[in-house]
């Protein structure tokens, strides 16, 4: 499988794997930000995809910024769309107690590539 990624910005990083066996890669900011606890923020990447069809890109949390910091993705997994062609960006909120600093480069979430079905829906009546 392949996947066409645009880059939208001139900081931008292609996702990468960290590891030859992981399930997901890794996504990075073109952004500077200062995220204070409890608020929120859409982070660009820098990047589109074209997804082939019959997939999706699922957006999920890195284990270690949770850990260490609180931060997550808000709406995880959140999920990109085998038609959306626009950048990605990661909705990041901080359930920690203090301000965190997401610098240009940082690695702030992952992606990971899945199959989807598509069944088709008969309503019926329950008797």
């Amino acid at each position: 499988m392949k996947i066409k990624v645009y880059l939208l910005h001139p900081d931008a990083i292609l996702p990468t794997y960290a590891h030859h066996d992981d399930s997901a890669m890794d996504l990075s900011s073109v952004e500077y930000v200062l995220l204070h606890p409890g608020k929120h923020l859409a982070i660009g990447t820098g990047i589109a995809i074209q997804l082939p069809p019959l997939t999706e890109a699922q957006i999920r949390p890195r284990s270690g910024l949770a850990y260490k910091y609180g931060i997550t993705v808000l709406n995880t997994p959140g999920t990109i769309d085998e038609g959306y062609t626009g950048e990605l960006k990661v909705i990041l909120i901080n359930r920690g107690q203090e301000i965190f600093q997401v610098l240009k480069g940082m690695r702030i979430a992952q992606m990971a590539i899945t199959p989807v079905i598509r069944p088709e829906i008969f309503p019926q009546l329950r008797s």
